[in-house]
């Protein structure tokens, strides 16, 4: 009896510990996306204007962005523009981030 009561709590564990761990993997991601979007409106809209439609920095709107490669606009994310106020990211984000902040800058925020 109490091989299988033990079993049965294993059980139901094992099964709470699955259920938490997937709903902490889609509330993480959804908490990165809301990070970086954050990041996006507050860091790069101090230099590129809270629109985008440019500042300290040029213009980073969807139009403008769509010109680019998502790898090209990360790039420039990651190492900066030398010779620009553009610092260069890669410290601090991931290539996934930036790509990340590539493809949502290229939907217009979105």
């Amino acid at each position: 009896m109490r091989d299988g009561l033990h079993h049965i709590l294993g059980l139901a564990t094992a099964f709470l510990l699955a259920s938490i761990g997937a709903a902490l993997a889609d509330s993480s991601e959804e908490a990165r996306e809301q990070k970086l979007e954050r990041l996006v409106r507050q860091d790069c809209g101090s230099c590129h204007g809270m629109t985008f439609k440019g500042g300290l920095g040029p213009d980073i709107r969807a139009e403008r962005m769509a010109g680019f490669t998502p790898s090209a606009i990360a790039a420039v994310i990651l190492d900066g523009v030398p010779g620009t106020p553009m610092p260069p990211w890669r410290g601090l984000l991931s290539e996934e981030d930036a790509l990340w902040i590539a493809e949502y800058l290229r939907k217009g925020g979105r």
